[in-house]
């Protein structure tokens, strides 16, 4: 049976950051452990798998991904927009289906295919990797509006296609 299509859907609530961070930072953990690793995210049938190691801090490599930005691993930085939406990330794959505010769309950077899922409404994106028989979380995070402006062009570019 085909899932009735909605208007707009309401994200969960953000989390912010109260001012402790070794507190927060135990939230967040905890956040992930039941959105992502407790319960199955199923995207196009598939599961939807993290990578656990190299662990830091006794987490998750894939936490950090999805909390924190930069470059090269050992330096990458907590980022509050990424923390704050930790719930949209599963909410998001969850939803993709139920919302034209929500999109997904093969993507390559580089010689990577990566599945983009784009909340175009709040400019947030869900990152994903195709493998055999299941989708790896790369990670997840609010766009620039630079990176905005190539999502919607990637995604004009496959609506034209697709027709």
């Amino acid at each position: 049976m085909e899932t009735p299509e909605v208007n707009s859907l309401i994200p969960p609530d953000l989390i912010y950051f109260s001012g402790d961070w070794p507190k927060y930072e135990e939230e967040l953990y905890r956040v992930f452990l039941d959105t992502l690793i407790k319960n199955t995210v199923l995207f196009q049938g598939l599961p939807v798998r993290l990578i656990r190691h190299p662990e830091y801090k006794n987490k998750h490599f894939a936490f950090w991904h999805l909390t924190s930005e930069g470059e090269k691993e050992g330096e990458r930085t907590p980022d509050l927009r990424r923390c704050e939406r930790l719930p949209w990330v599963s909410w998001v794959i969850l939803n993709c289906d139920k919302t034209k505010e929500i999109s997904y769309r093969e993507n390559r950077r580089k010689s990577q295919r990566h599945i983009v899922i784009w909340y175009e409404t709040y400019s947030y994106a869900v990152v994903l990797a195709k493998r055999k028989n299941y989708f790896l979380l790369k990670t997840a995070y609010l766009a620039t509006p630079h990176r905005a402006k190539i999502f919607r062009s990637e995604k004009s570019k496959f609506m034209k296609r697709k027709v």
